[in-house]
């Protein structure tokens, strides 16, 4: 989720310990802690406040008169682990004033099914002499031991 929330976190999470990473920019303001509570309401959490970054790297808008953060970044906290670092690209620009910000995430695919069906397996552990025998008996009375097939 990602939005203009035109409110200011502050630089540390005083109160919002579980939402805000301790990495943001100027004064908590109304507006700020009004998003805070709701990134808590929803277990979200605030992924730009969550890494540490020089101060022209934490601006998200910039024009004469300001340079402040008021564009953010929101993950579900379960997914936090995923993302690799926030950032804002300084070269490059959405509008006339604001700069873009970016996540990285690492995302793990999945292990490939093999498709079709797969062979039962084996638990050797289990085999004892005597299984062994009533197994290898089963086998020869369906011909599995006989070379093409034949009895």
């Amino acid at each position: 989720m990602e939005g203009d929330f035109n409110g200011h976190i502050g630089p540390l999470p005083i109160g919002y310990d579980d939402v805000h990473g301790g990495f943001g920019f100027g004064d908590r303001i109304d507006e700020g802690a009004a998003l805070l509570d709701f990134v808590r309401a929803f277990g979200l959490v605030v992924v730009n406040s969550c890494f540490s970054k020089k101060k022209e790297h934490l601006f998200t808008f910039l024009s004469r008169l300001a340079k402040t953060q008021i564009e953010f970044l929101l993950l579900k906290k379960r997914d936090r682990s995923l993302c690799k670092d926030c950032k804002v690209i300084l070269s490059e620009n959405l509008a006339t004033q604001h700069r873009l910000l970016v996540m990285d995430l690492g995302i793990k695919r999945g292990k490939k099914s093999r498709g079709g069906e797969s062979r039962p397996r084996v638990r050797w552990g289990v085999l004892t002499p005597i299984n062994s025998l009533e197994i290898e008996a089963r086998l020869e009375g369906m011909g599995a031991w006989s070379v093409g097939g034949r009895g």
